[in-house]
């Protein structure tokens, strides 16, 4: 999605995407706290008004940058995948594909911390805000597509590697507690004081880790 830089007037087209594209550049600023309905409408270069025929309110803006993020958090996870050496033996490839993923996961939170902390926010309407007009349900919140992508690597592990029958069905929420709990200690937590060199070697560290300890019996 095409960033939209400050002070841009819109013209013509859609505007609800150019909405949306404003807002995941206040998100990218300052996290999910600088989504603003009146903000964004400010940077496209049109009234609020015209702003709130698309979304009720901030709340529904920040629903839109949050699908937004989750799914350039996947799209981070998918190409460090893609970077990932091979190996001839299916186990060893396995193992590396979920490393791969999970480096990849870590990597978006350290590159994008406003839209890491806006994928996983709680979209909330403003005071005095309607989260919906009334008769119109709320959309479901999305399928988590970087929980999707550990789980598949999960699996593909499972069909050639010794992963404990036991293990197996709480594995992706282990890896996905393991991936997510080091990108907000590296972020806000104490491990965010790390030099460089030392903060890549704690994420090889957890990363080994999880791929040890879904096959470990």
């Amino acid at each position: 999605m095409a960033a939209i830089s400050g002070g841009k007037s819109y013209h013509h087209g859609d505007l609800r995407n150019a909405l949306v594209c404003a807002a995941v550049d206040l998100a990218t600023e300052g996290g999910p706290e600088r989504v603003v309905l009146r903000e964004a409408a400010r940077r496209v270069g049109v009234s609020p008004t015209a702003a709130y025929r698309h979304f009720e309110g901030r709340g529904a803006l920040l629903r839109a940058v949050k699908i937004h993020a989750q799914r350039a958090l996947a799209e981070s996870m998918e190409r460090a995948a893609a970077r990932a050496p091979g190996a001839d033996d299916p186990t060893v490839a396995a193992e590396l594909r979920l490393a791969a993923l999970g480096r990849g996961y870590v990597g978006f939170a350290l590159d994008h911390p406003g839209l890491y902390r806006a994928a996983f926010c709680t979209p909330r309407p403003a005071c005095g805000e309607e989260w919906a007009p009334p008769g119109r349900v709320p959309e479901p919140e999305p399928e988590i597509r970087a929980f999707s992508l550990l789980t598949e690597a999960l699996n593909a592990l499972a069909r050639v590697g010794p992963i404990p029958r036991r293990a197996r069905p709480a594995a992706e929420a282990a890896a996905w507690s393991a991936v997510h709990g080091l990108s907000l200690l590296l972020l806000d937590g104490p491990l965010r004081r790390l030099p460089e060199q030392r903060r890549a070697d704690v994420v090889e560290s957890t990363l080994a880790m999880v791929v040890s300890g879904v096959r470990a019996d």
